[in-house]
């Protein structure tokens, strides 16, 4: 397995392969549906996003409550291509990787060939033990929306593997 911390640069991860196994440590943003939404919309608008896109990592995933004594509840990956039609102007706006599960299609591949971009898979149905990942957890932006709020997690040895690389070489190929 190879181990990576963010904030991570294009040259590192131009050089990861589909299917490699990675290791991840650092900052990464949980977002889902509505968030995406929303930062779309605000981009549209010329608008400040709550967080800065830029060479971030965005993790397709709605944390549960944090049980007594925890950091986090159960945190596993949601279906990423619910993000789709958001995904390219994201990437536009610098977000270098994605986390989630299942496929993705066209326009998003395209993109995340475009921008140079990554799509990392993680393990579904192991949000339980995902969350022993996390060390830090805070929500920092649409609180409004509960668990699907934008949550800063800091994360070690988070394992990903390469779904989709630069080249737009896919797993499911």
């Amino acid at each position: 397995m190879k181990r990576i911390n963010t904030p991570l640069t294009k040259s590192e991860i131009e050089r990861l392969k589909v299917g490699e196994e990675i290791l991840l440590s650092g900052i990464i943003y949980t977002a889902r549906d509505q968030v995406h939404k929303r930062l779309v919309e605000a981009i549209n608008k010329n608008k400040k996003t709550p967080i800065d896109l830029k060479g971030q990592i965005i993790y397709y995933c709605g944390p549960t409550p944090a049980p007594r004594g925890k950091i986090i509840g159960s945190c596993g990956p949601t279906t990423s291509s619910r993000m789709d039609e958001f995904t390219p102007a994201l990437l536009k706006k610098g977000v270098l990787a994605m986390i989630g599960k299942g496929r993705r299609f066209g326009q998003v591949i395209q993109a995340i060939k475009k921008y140079k971009a990554v799509y990392f898979l993680t393990y579904a149905g192991c949000g339980a033990l995902l969350s022993k990942y996390v060390k830090k957890n805070e929500s920092v932006a649409y609180k409004d929306l509960g668990p699907e709020a934008i949550y800063k997690l800091e994360v070690r040895d988070f394992p990903l593997i390469v779904g989709i690389d630069t080249r737009g070489r896919s797993i499911y190929d």
